[in-house]
């Protein structure tokens, strides 16, 4: 089974995520997010950088996650190329992040994510595997 498929949602764009353990949930959402993005398969990941995000709980430190990592891309203008984390607690992550300046002669936007929403977020773990539900506005 795919880590991650699109879901069709009116005018925002959808991503249900499945993965062994909490680690690979998150890790795989932040990869699923900016491959709606960027075909990161063009990224070098030539810049490391350590992050701290914090929720008030697994649902929240999804968001909280995301929208960090969203921010690198519409406020610093910078493209992931991939992540690891170091540690989850209940409401704490803490991860490395390689990511590349955007260069629009270089780089291809595929599609513009806006946002990280709450609607319909859902973030469980099931008898075998964890998943999550996350929506974007696009």
């Amino acid at each position: 089974m795919a880590p991650y498929e699109l879901i069709d949602h009116t005018a925002d764009l959808g991503i249900a995520v499945t993965a062994e353990d909490i680690y690979e949930l998150f890790e795989t959402a932040a990869h699923a997010m900016f491959e709606q993005i960027i075909d990161t398969g063009m990224l070098s990941g030539e810049k490391k950088t350590a992050i701290t995000v914090t929720g008030i709980d697994q649902p929240d430190l999804m968001i909280s996650w995301l929208r960090e990592l969203l921010f690198f891309w519409n406020g610093r203008e910078r493209l992931v190329k991939r992540v690891h984390i170091e540690q989850i607690k209940d409401t704490q992550i803490t991860a490395n992040i390689w990511h590349d300046p955007f260069d629009p002669a270089r780089h291809e936007i595929l599609s513009d994510i806006k946002a990280v929403t709450y609607h319909g977020l859902s973030v469980e773990q099931t008898e075998h595997e964890w998943r999550a539900l996350i929506i974007f506005d696009v």
